[in-house]
């Protein structure tokens, strides 16, 4: 049975739990569960604390598990990114006040408060930068003000908590970090780890894509067909009535609505968008 770890709370619950149902996977139905046992798809989910996870897949206690990219590269375990997941988007920046500073260079000799103190420390050294970095768990915003220290590392999504404490980023992005899948290091692939990750495939490819039906005259079903590729080839169908056809194929979702402007353009009618719940390709 493959034993997967899923984070319990947090940014990253809440999306990967969806991502797993989608992917026809059984979940917690309360959440003080700590394990919820799939027997039909042979999977065993474990949920634990975001930070953790990695640290269990990378000792081979859990075969694989998802949570950020930053707290795996933090954590410093043996386990390796096998593939992105598309949600939790964030990025990791340094940030300090007024008068503070503005670039990475001079923090060297100050300190740096972060909750991802082995990330922060490898980003500094692999730029010969000296800094003492303080390690805090949790409102890191309000180390400078309480003279813990001079500058910041920490996750920026919209920037307005910094703005509040009167702070501002600086430097280039330390990290873009989302949520993956990560597995133990130069392990072989666990059983049933294919098919685990096909779903979460099949899940990515749904999210992204769209299914367009629409008929369009005969004539002019080659131009059509030009702005709906689809895949390997669109699906087309002649209609009852004569010198019309019906055409079908998947659409990337961020593009849809200007096929749709296109293909109306050509003569195109009845265009119909559906979402995707899964597809393997």
């Amino acid at each position: 049975m493959l034993k997967v770890a899923v984070p319990n709370k947090g940014s990253l619950a809440e999306s990967a739990a969806l991502m797993l149902a989608e992917a026809g996977y059984r979940q917690r139905r309360n959440a003080k569960d700590l394990v919820c046992v799939d027997a039909e798809n042979d999977v065993e989910f474990f949920y634990l604390r975001p930070r953790d996870i990695a640290i269990y897949v990378g000792e081979g206690t859990l075969d694989v598990g998802i949570t950020g990219r930053d707290l795996l590269l933090d954590s410093g375990a043996q386990a390796d990114e096998v593939m992105t997941l598309g949600f939790a988007s964030s990025t990791f920046r340094f940030a300090a006040p007024e008068g503070g500073p503005t670039t990475v260079e001079e923090l060297a000799g100050r300190r740096v408060a972060t909750s991802y103190r082995g990330l922060v420390r490898d980003y500094l050294a692999e730029r010969g930068i000296e800094a003492s970095v303080v390690r805090l768990d949790g409102a890191v915003e309000s180390s400078i003000r309480l003279g813990v220290a001079d500058a910041i590392a920490d996750v920026v999504e919209t920037g307005t908590t910094l703005r509040q404490a009167g702070l501002a980023v600086f430097g280039e992005p330390i990290l873009s970090s989302e949520g993956v899948l990560a597995r133990r290091r130069g392990d072989t692939e666990p059983a049933g780890f294919d098919v685990f990750k096909r779903r979460l495939d099949s899940v990515l490819v749904a999210r992204s894509y769209v299914m367009m039906d629409y008929d369009i005259r005969t004539e002019q079903v080659e131009d059509a067909v030009t702005l709906t590729p689809g895949i390997e080839s669109p699906t087309v169908s002649p209609l009852h009535s004569e010198g019309w056809s019906a055409v079908r194929s998947m659409v990337p979702r961020d593009r849809a609505q200007r096929v749709m402007d296109d293909l109306y353009a050509i003569g195109a009618r009845g265009i119909l968008v559906t979402d995707i719940l899964a597809c393997r390709i």
